[in-house]
């Protein structure tokens, strides 16, 4: 209950920053977001980037000025593993697998390379940095039956993700980027390991990862930017 009440009041607290930026601000973007996801952990591959499940999600922006943007996204993430695409033979020899779904709220900043105005024909593409704090839900095991099936319970965690990516001017006032971010979690559970139970203790190597790979379409509005110092 504590961890749902603190979720609740989380995505509450984001909607509110939201409503706010959308009434007071001077230029946004909305959209969605379309790619792949994978995890790392303790079952499976350890490629860091290696998309194998769609995911996707919303986007949405407020440009503080050219270079550092404030940005709220909702994604939602399956992920899953099997030992026996592990390159890794201990891993194979263990012969485990899994599946999760994450939905992801997140915060954080972009930092552009260069100074990004799609109004300005000059500063309509650059690189970017991002870094974010984001919480999710997820499924975590929470017990097993005389017959070894593992019963599962919502759970909720946090994480930091980070990431870089590339964004320009597709038409108009339509934009298009393509980013790669990895999340840090703060739980290892994703992958169904938890030193709560025995048979799930899988004495990994820390916590879980997971990485989304993909393009987003955002749509500008709002009044142009006017920012002192950008170049005509």
């Amino acid at each position: 209950m504590p961890a749902i009440f603190t979720m609740k009041k989380f995505i509450s607290s984001i909607l509110f920053t939201l409503v706010t930026f959308v009434s007071v601000a001077q230029s946004h973007e909305i959209g969605f977001s379309f790619g792949g996801s994978n995890y790392i952990g303790d079952i499976g591959r350890t490629n860091y980037i290696y998309p194998n499940q769609f995911a996707g999600g919303l986007v949405y922006k407020y440009n503080i000025n050219p270079r550092i943007v404030a940005r709220g996204t909702y994604t939602y993430l399956p992920i899953k593993g099997n030992d026996i695409d592990s390159d890794n033979a201990y891993r194979k020899n263990q012969g485990r697998s899994f599946s999760n779904t994450i939905h992801e709220i997140a915060v954080g900043i972009e930092i552009n390379y260069f100074d990004y105005n799609i109004a300005n024909y000059k500063t309509r593409y650059t690189p970017y940095l991002f870094v974010e704090f984001a919480a999710f839900n997820y499924r975590a095991p929470e017990s097993l039956t005389p017959d070894n099936n593992v019963l599962f319970r919502s759970d909720f965690s946090y994480g930091i993700p980070v990431g870089v990516g590339f964004k320009g001017q597709l038409i108009n006032n339509i934009a298009i980027s393509f980013e790669i971010g990895a999340r840090y979690t703060f739980t290892d559970e994703l992958d169904y390991s938890t030193a709560e139970i025995s048979a799930l203790n899988f004495t990994g190597n820390g916590n879980d990862w997971y990485v989304f790979s993909g393009l987003a379409i955002v749509y500008t509005f709002g009044k142009p930017q006017c920012y002192s110092g950008l170049t005509k």
